[in-house]
């Protein structure tokens, strides 16, 4: 009962950004991680490439809100791991014949793809943006990530009215949906 509730707790501190329950996680769960991928055709970097988007498939997971841990958080990691490193012991082709089995582990299938469809969507959109040009590059990174008002833009990009900056980034929104979607196919 005690460990369910140290689990949940270093789950709340990671979807808060909490460096301690992050490093706790790190503490406790790499070792194992490394073990697997180590033993299975890996390498120390591989360890550290396939535990990192562990970690950052858990802390999406989590960052929901409606993520239920129903197996141990050492389980749930091992098997997440396990399965990142199949998918690129296959994509390079250095797969043995059975990977060792040293925890039981739980389905993850459906979130590493979501996973990486996430991922090539935020590189298709990194592609997008560079190719956008200005001003409609800035003045999006101005809205959405600096989260700069449309008066502010206004003033900073030289629109008479917040009306006409907000017509502006309506343009090019739309220039940067068709890039996506041309980048997407």
């Amino acid at each position: 009962m005690r460990t369910e509730t140290n689990e949940q707790k270093l789950l709340e501190g990671l979807a808060l950004n909490d460096r301690k329950a992050i490093e706790t996680i790190y503490k406790q769960h790499y070792n194992m991680v490394q073990s697997l991928i180590l033993n299975n055709n890996g390498y120390p970097d591989d360890a550290r490439d396939i535990f990192q988007e562990a970690m950052i498939v858990l802390y999406e997971k989590v960052k929901t809100g409606s993520f239920e841990l129903n197996c141990q958080l050492k389980t749930y990691l091992y098997s997440v791991c396990r399965r990142l490193w199949l998918k690129r012991l296959n994509q390079l082709q250095r797969i043995s014949p059975e990977v060792e089995n040293l925890e039981e582990t739980v389905p993850v299938e459906e979130e590493l793809e979501l996973h990486q469809q996430r991922n090539l969507d935020f590189q298709t959109m990194e592609k997008s943006m560079k190719n956008l040009g200005e001003p409609c590059k800035s003045l999006l990174e101005a809205y959405y990530l600096q989260k700069k008002s449309m008066v502010e833009i206004a003033e900073n990009f030289g629109y008479t009215n917040a009306d006409n900056a907000k017509n502006q980034k309506y343009k090019c929104l739309i220039r940067l949906k068709k890039l996506f979607s041309q980048y997407k196919k």
